[in-house]
C-alpha cells in the first residue's frame, strides 16, 4: 500500500506525464502539419516550372506544314477561341481535394469561362464543394466547404494547337460548415472567410467545341486545402 503522503506526489506526477505526452502529440502534429504544407508549396512550384517548361517546349519546336498540301486545321483551345470579354465557356471538373487536419476527400466544381480582361489574361468563375466525414469510438465529425470565386489565369504564349499550359491566382469565399459530437449531444458551426488560390495547369482540345484540362491549385483559408482535379470546357458560340 503507498503511504497517503505518497499519493499527492503521484497524483502530480501523473499529471506531469499526461502533460508531456500531450505535448509531444501536438508537436507530432505540429510538425506533420509543417511538412504537409512544404510538400503542397513544392508540388504547386513544380506546376508552375511545368507550365514554363511546356510553353518553351511549345515555341522551340513549331508545327512545320506541309508545302505540297493542306493540313485538316487542328482545334485550338488557346487565346484565339476565348479572345474578347464575355461568357466562352462552361464545364464541370472533379478530383482529390486534400484538406488540412482532414484526410483526403473527393471535390466537385463548376466554372465559366468569361474570356480575356487584358492579353493573355483569361478570367473565370468558379463554384466548388466538398465534405468529409469521420467515425472513430461512436464520435463523429465532419466538415463542409462550398466556395464562390474567380481567378484570372495567364495564358503562355505556345504555337502548338495541342496544349496550353497557364499559371493564376484568385479569391474566393468559403462557406464551411463543421459538425462533431456523440449521439445525443452534437456541436455545430459555420464561418464564411476568404481565402486565396495559386495554382496552374494544362488544357488540350478534344473537339472544336471541348476542352480537356487538369490542374492543381492551393488554396489558404481557414482551412487550407490542396487539390487536383480534371475537367471538361464547352464552349459557347456568342
Amino acid at each position: 500500500m503507498v503511504p497517503v503522503r505518497y499519493v499527492p506526489l503521484l497524483a502530480a506526477t501523473s499529471v506531469v506525464q499526461e502533460g508531456s505526452e500531450a505535448a509531444n502529440r501536438l508537436e507530432i502534429r505540429r510538425v506533420a502539419h509543417i511538412g504537409g504544407i512544404m510538400k503542397k508549396a513544392i508540388i504547386v512550384l513544380a506546376v508552375f516550372v511545368f507550365c514554363i517548361a511546356s510553353s518553351q517546349i511549345a515555341l522551340a519546336t513549331p508545327a512545320k506544314a506541309a508545302k505540297s498540301h493542306k493540313p485538316a486545321k487542328a482545334p485550338r483551345a488557346h487565346r484565339e477561341s476565348n479572345s474578347g470579354f464575355g461568357l466562352n465557356a462552361i464545364g464541370v471538373d472533379a478530383g482529390l481535394v486534400d484538406p488540412e487536419a482532414a484526410p483526403s476527400t473527393i471535390g466537385f466544381g463548376a466554372f465559366a469561362n468569361l474570356g480575356n480582361i487584358a492579353r493573355d489574361v483569361r478570367l473565370s468563375t468558379h463554384l466548388g464543394y466538398w465534405s468529409k466525414s469521420q467515425n472513430e469510438l461512436g464520435a463523429e465529425a465532419s466538415v463542409r466547404d462550398i466556395s464562390v470565386g474567380a481567378r484570372a489565369k495567364y495564358m503562355f504564349h505556345v504555337s502548338s494547337p495541342k496544349l496550353q499550359p497557364y499559371v493564376g491566382t484568385g479569391l474566393g469565399l468559403h462557406f464551411f460548415h463543421l459538425k462533431a459530437g456523440i449521439p445525443g449531444f452534437i456541436v455545430e458551426d459555420s464561418v464564411t472567410k476568404l481565402g486565396l488560390d495559386l495554382g496552374g495547369g494544362v488544357l488540350t482540345p478534344v473537339s472544336p467545341k471541348t476542352d480537356l484540362f487538369a490542374d492543381m491549385w492551393y488554396t489558404v483559408a481557414d482551412i487550407n486545402q490542396f487539390s487536383m482535379k480534371v475537367g471538361l470546357a464547352f464552349r459557347i458560340n456568342r
